[in-house]
């Protein structure tokens, strides 16, 4: 048994035994699929350096295998254009590619539900591991794989060959779908998204699904299923647990100046700033403010949209409680109070108390029932 295989083999076993991996048909997959294949170079951060730095990592370094073996995730281009070969020493940047950890990545393709015989969209195909396991799993000719970077796109094409797999490789949008491949049994995006892109909705069947990352420019991230029911149609629920992505590059933020904290009207704050730091908490406020950028932690948020020039910022009172000052046509804060206070109203559940209903009426993530309390997203 080679090192590799030797690794390979305790990193899914450790994944079994947490329960991250439960089908035997992916179990097989993961057991088959060489992860060193497709990280034969990354970046790994250095802790504590503000900010980040990373140093390049190559194949045959000094606990090279030992990290593609950890269930971690690994950094394989910076800024959208610098890769680990392209460097020598170490660097800034904001990651802008990666290999998923592996855990994830299977617990991704089990929540997809697909089966033998199904026709499977994936976008995103960043380093082809997750490519290579669904190829695995469902042959290669019921596979297409879509990358939005052609770099990215041209390595993951050879290691893929490498490792002995032939799925359907496009680039190109992924946003846009695969319109002369459809109809497909299921899609699954290993990109997150602001709202779901309408040619998805029309290039699965009905009765098929789609396995999403919803995002924002606050970056804050919930998991969807959706069930389609009809031509540019879909409803379903967020599941549990918490699962985040890089954001699509069409649908990233613009690019902004310096922060410049400006003046504004003052009142108290109805709730307490630190909500936006839970995990669904700042998920709602994202929900209610989607085109603003959340800076901060604690008791001191800064809401920021660039597009209106509107800002909001907290900080505590000094007889106790929090004040916000806000400035510009968007009363951000305003709007996050209303939602943040909904969503404690009915307990602080977890996201997998959401759902989400897309519609010719638009794409509205709605709280406990379609009924209920809901924000539409911004198309």
């Amino acid at each position: 048994m080679t090192t590799a295989t030797r690794l390979r083999a305790a990193l899914m076993d450790r994944i079994i035994e947490n329960g991250g991996l439960t089908e035997p048909e992916w179990i097989g997959a993961a057991r088959a699929v060489p992860r060193e294949m497709f990280a034969r170079s990354f970046f790994l951060a250095l802790p504590g350096t503000v900010p980040t730095r990373y140093r390049p990592v190559r194949e045959g370094e000094p606990g090279w295998l030992e990290a593609v073996y950890s269930d971690g995730t690994l950094i394989t281009q910076l800024d959208g254009r610098l890769r680990p070969d392209d460097v020598t020493g170490e660097v800034t940047g904001s990651p802008s590619s990666s290999s998923t950890l592996p855990s994830l990545v299977l617990s991704m393709w089990q929540r997809l539900r697909a089966e033998a015989g199904h026709r499977v969209l994936e976008i995103g195909t960043g380093t082809g591991y997750s490519t290579a396991l669904g190829a695995h799993r469902f042959g290669d000719s019921s596979l297409t794989s879509i990358e939005y970077d052609p770099v990215v796109g041209g390595a993951a094409a050879t290691a893929l060959k490498e490792a002995g797999s032939a799925p359907r490789l496009i680039i190109g949008d992924g946003l846009r779908g695969d319109p002369d491949g459809g109809p497909y049994d299921r899609l699954i995006a290993t990109c997150s998204v602001r709202y779901v892109p309408l040619p998805w909705l029309h290039q699965v069947r009905p009765g098929g699904k789609i396995l999403l990352t919803l995002s924002g420019w606050s970056y804050a991230h919930a998991l969807a299923l959706l069930d389609v029911t009809g031509p540019g149609e879909a409803t379903g629920r967020f599941l549990p647990g918490t699962t985040s992505f890089m954001i699509a590059r069409p649908h990233d933020r613009p690019p902004r100046p310096a922060l410049a904290l400006l003046p504004g009207d003052e009142r108290p704050s109805r709730i307490d700033p630190a909500k936006l730091d839970d995990w669904t908490g700042g998920w709602v406020a994202q929900l209610a403010a989607p085109s603003a950028e959340r800076l901060g932690a604690g008791a001191e948020q800064v809401l920021w949209d660039v597009s209106t020039g509107s800002q909001a910022r907290t900080a505590r009172a000094p007889g106790g409680g929090w004040t916000v000052v806000q400035r510009g046509p968007v009363r951000l804060w305003d709007r996050v109070e209303r939602a943040v206070q909904r969503w404690q109203a009915a307990g602080e559940p977890h996201q997998e108390a959401f759902g989400l209903t897309v519609s010719a009426a638009g794409q509205r993530v709605w709280l406990g029932s379609e009924a209920g309390p809901g924000w539409n997203l911004p198309i």
